[in-house]
């Protein structure tokens, strides 16, 4: 069985929203299986439009590259419904390939994980 890995993304600030994505290349690299669940301005990152407006100067790839990359190697990627009203987000805001999760998803996920990292 896989490693497993869950990454918690609660940034879009261009510092904390690059690095779940390069660690989520790196882990699929590895076979790892990866989840990354996104929540409070995190979920700008996977509004539609929204990857597009994050840049880091320097990074090997854009964010809408690591999302096309990563959703084709099958990491699962889980907005937190939660945290929708909070944000004035709603799943059709979403990009597509994007899982709807409450706050008991990632808190089952993330016990059952081998390893869980933050980005907030």
């Amino acid at each position: 069985m896989a490693e497993t890995l869950w990454i918690f993304c609660g940034s879009d600030n261009p510092q904390r929203a690059f690095p779940p994505f390069m660690l989520a290349a790196g882990a699929l690299a590895l076979d790892v299986e990866v989840t990354m669940f996104f929540t409070m301005h995190g979920l700008n990152i996977i509004r539609k439009g929204g990857a597009e407006h994050i840049t880091l100067m320097g990074a090997a790839k854009t964010l809408p590259e690591y999302i096309k990359i990563l959703q084709e190697g099958g990491v699962r990627m889980i907005a937190c419904s939660a945290a929708f009203p909070i944000v004035n987000c709603t799943e059709e805001d979403l990009i597509p390939g994007i899982e709807c999760g409450g706050v008991a998803t990632f808190v089952n996920g993330a016990m059952q994980a081998d390893t869980v990292l933050t980005f907030t």
